[in-house]
């Protein structure tokens, strides 16, 4: 049995690609903050699919939460997994004005640390004639980033060149991957206006959707000759610069 960790794996984007590895055959340790039932798309493929899943309750801003989170999947599942999706993120919005030392170590806490621990981890934990592979969930901002978010951007910056320190440092026993999404689920702040407009902006005249990122994920997966490697999934936003956060541009007025 193949046992794939997708860390907020409930709801949004970590709810697609944990269907899409379903669909794949993976059995699912779903992660979340607090108690959470799939949405109801995920829902549906695990009922379609019967694949084993259970859910994990870890905050991944606690240190020992973290160190017991890949213990409690190898206890529930009899094995450790071997694959984590490192989908959690914390995004609280500040700039230049506004940024502080507790904003910048809550965000590093969630989405750098915990994804870093979690892989280091996964190498202790699978057996030593077996190999395990890690996706982290980045964002195209990291190509050219801006001030907005500037705590998230930070700790996304530091957990993309975690990425490639953790796949030198634990190769050949554990593959360590990023896939860097674009705007895919946009918030009830965005307009349907804003929105049609954001697609045009982008060089392939359109954004990317929950699907496009859980198939990079599913490829990485499986691609055992790549590590070390970030796959932007973003419509090519990457290839621009975009003065402030996709929010902020568009809008009407």
């Amino acid at each position: 049995m193949k046992i794939a960790l997708v860390t907020a794996g409930h709801h949004r984007l970590g709810a697609a690609i944990a269907a899409r590895l379903a669909e794949a055959g993976w059995a699912l340790a779903l992660h979340s903050r607090k108690a959470e039932t799939p949405d109801a798309a995920l829902a549906e493929v695990l009922a379609q699919t019967q694949v084993p899943w259970q859910s994990f309750v870890a905050d991944l801003a606690d240190e020992a939460a973290v160190a017991g989170l890949i213990p409690e999947v190898a206890t529930h599942f009899g094995a450790a997994p071997s694959l984590i999706v490192n989908n959690a993120s914390r995004f609280d919005w500040d700039d230049a004005a506004s940024l502080s030392q507790s904003a910048l170590m809550a965000h590093f806490a969630v989405n750098t640390a915990a994804p870093a621990l979690l892989a280091t981890a996964l190498a202790h934990a699978l057996p030593s004639d077996a190999r395990g592979c890690v996706v982290n969930i980045l964002d195209q901002r990291i190509r050219q980033p801006g001030g907005d978010q500037l705590s998230y951007t930070v700790s996304k910056l530091a957990l993309s060149g975690a990425t490639e320190a953790l796949a030198r440092a634990l190769a050949p026993k554990v593959r360590v991957n990023a896939v860097a999404p674009g705007l895919v689920i946009p918030t009830q702040d965005y307009s349907d206006r804003q929105m049609a407009a954001l697609k045009d902006a982008m060089p392939l005249g359109l954004l990317p959707r929950p699907a496009d990122v859980a198939d990079a994920v599913a490829w990485l997966a499986n691609a055992p000759a790549v590590t070390g490697q970030t796959l932007f999934v973003d419509g090519g936003a990457a290839l621009k610069s975009f003065e402030r956060d996709f929010l902020f541009l568009e809008r009407d007025a």
